[in-house]
């Protein structure tokens, strides 16, 4: 058994931070643990290089149980399984989320994550030229800008927007966080900057810090109360590391609640009833999971339109009116959706619409002791008669803004959903992970909590989760960016708690 200071188990988009940041102390032995490969493909590193990559190189392929909210539909939840996880194969988009959301965490329980507190982490993040300094960073890693290639269907769809009342706010991440916005982009020299490429890459030479790549993790060792490292298999040999000093848990919404569930900590009833040993009792552990739905509404158009990345870089982020917070998000596809008993048009384009403030809740649940077996995933899609309000408000948006004047050059017609169509059918058969899966390690200090205000695991000394899965509630836009930034405050608290006596 080799002993570090900090292991960290999840080479993710906060696995990477985490290593990077804790290991510019010296003398501190950091271990970062990740189940993918060190190195993907090459596509992966290009801006569009998604649909090019091989998936069972560097994917998590996971499927939800069947949704009753979504006619018994399973959805595809994949994600990413190399260093930089998903940020390695995202849209690239760095939007935060609106202010409101992160002022609800410390409403609720997560004492120290409003956001005039988050603000410093999500300016450490980042550089952002041209950006007010007050609020975007300057010398952070990760290279956020516009992208700089106009074309002609982020201007149409601009225009829609504008012209469908949803006035153009010159930074999304700034002041005016509502309204249409050219999203920034996380990618430098033209091609796509993960948060490994940020942050890991230019530290690798350090020699404090070590990596164990292509490691299937079994359980976090815990004993008396303490967890003290972590057992994984690398190349068919079974590996153990010590965590002299803390274990970060960064596996992601999924991974880190099952690596809790096979280590004995969560709900001691269903943890007995798969035969794992009790070692602490936290209900919460696998709830309060929730994440963005997204649906189609598809235009059949005279002429294609194109965008430089499949989709659109200009977005808006609107109210449904259901909430303070602007919960409806809406984006530009190049392509036609594929909608089930609808013909496909040859020509078109796709206004996708998600309502981003869901009240679902839903769970991550282990099927077997046995490590390698996918835990049961369930998002409870559209249980909460609310969010079938808010996708029909969203929904009518979206189809309003493509009957705006400024698709006319492209003789746009909606062909999905058709006229007579029962809304919420079309809805429930065709909606889809937004890929923002969140909540299931949440902050808190009350029975259903996680973690504490500085993501400690409540009754487990020497373990901390940072990673989505810790976020109350979801942001209501993707969550990379904020992501990071919960990733460099973690970093910075565990450091300052090192120098206590």
């Amino acid at each position: 058994m080799t002993a570090y200071d900090y292991v960290v188990v999840g080479g993710g988009t906060a696995g990477c931070v985490l290593a990077a940041r804790l290991s510019e102390d010296a003398a501190a032995e950091v271990l970062l643990v990740e189940t993918g490969s060190a190195l993907g493909p090459p596509a992966m590193h290009l801006p569009v290089g998604f649909p090019l990559i091989p998936a069972k190189e560097i994917l998590w392929s996971r499927w939800t149980t069947p949704q009753p909210g979504t006619l018994s539909r399973s959805h595809h939840w994949p994600s990413g399984r190399v260093l930089g996880g998903s940020s390695s194969i995202n849209a690239m988009m760095h939007v935060r989320g609106h202010r409101a959301v992160y002022d609800g965490w410390a409403d609720s329980g997560a004492k120290g994550w409003s956001y005039p507190e988050l603000l410093p982490y999500f300016r450490r993040t980042e550089t952002a030229m041209g950006r007010n300094p007050a609020l975007r960073g300057v010398i952070g890693p990760v290279w956020a800008a516009p992208t700089t290639q106009l074309d002609d269907g982020s201007l149409t769809f601009l225009g829609a927007l504008t012209e469908a009342g949803h006035d153009l706010t010159d930074d999304i991440n700034g002041e005016r966080q509502h309204g249409a916005f050219w999203c920034d982009l996380a990618g430098a020299g033209g091609r796509r900057q993960s948060a490994a490429d940020a942050y890991l890459v230019p530290v690798l030479d350090r020699p404090n810090l070590h990596l164990a790549t292509e490691a299937d993790v079994s359980r976090l060792v815990i004993e008396h109360g303490r967890c003290t490292g972590v057992e994984y298999t690398s190349f068919g040999t079974v590996e153990r590391a010590e965590a002299r000093g803390e274990l970060i848990l960064a596996a992601g919404t999924v991974g880190s609640a099952h690596l809790l569930l096979l280590s004995g900590v969560g709900p001691a009833a269903h943890l007995r009833d798969v035969g794992i040993p009790v070692l602490a009792d936290l209900p919460g552990v696998g709830a309060n999971l929730h994440d963005h739905l997204q649906c189609p509404v598809v235009f059949e158009a005279g002429r294609q339109l194109t965008t430089s990345h499949g989709f659109s870089t200009v977005g808006a982020l609107v109210h449904s009116g259901a909430t303070a917070v602007p919960d409806v998000q809406l984006m530009l596809l190049d392509a036609p959706a594929d909608i089930a008993d609808v013909g496909t048009p040859e020509c078109g384009h796709t206004v996708a619409f998600a309502h981003t403030a869901p009240a679902s809740r839903g769970t991550v649940r282990l099927r077997s002791p046995n490590p390698g077996r996918l835990p049961l995933i369930d998002p409870n899609y559209l249980a909460d008669s609310a969010d079938v309000s808010a996708m029909l408000v969203a929904l009518g948006i979206a189809r309003e803004i493509g009957r705006m004047p400024a698709w006319g050059q492209w003789g746009a017609r909606e062909t999905a959903p058709g006229k007579g169509d029962d809304l919420v059918a079309y809805i429930r058969r065709n909606a889809a992970t937004f890929h923002n899966p969140v909540g299931t390690c949440r902050i808190g200090m009350d029975a259903l909590a996680v973690v504490d205000p500085d993501l400690r695991v409540h009754g487990v000394d020497g373990l901390r989760v940072a990673d989505a899965s810790v976020m109350p509630s979801i942001p209501n836009t993707g969550v990379n960016a904020t992501v990071l930034a919960v990733a460099e405050r973690a970093a910075e608290t565990i450091r300052r708690d090192a120098k206590r006596p």
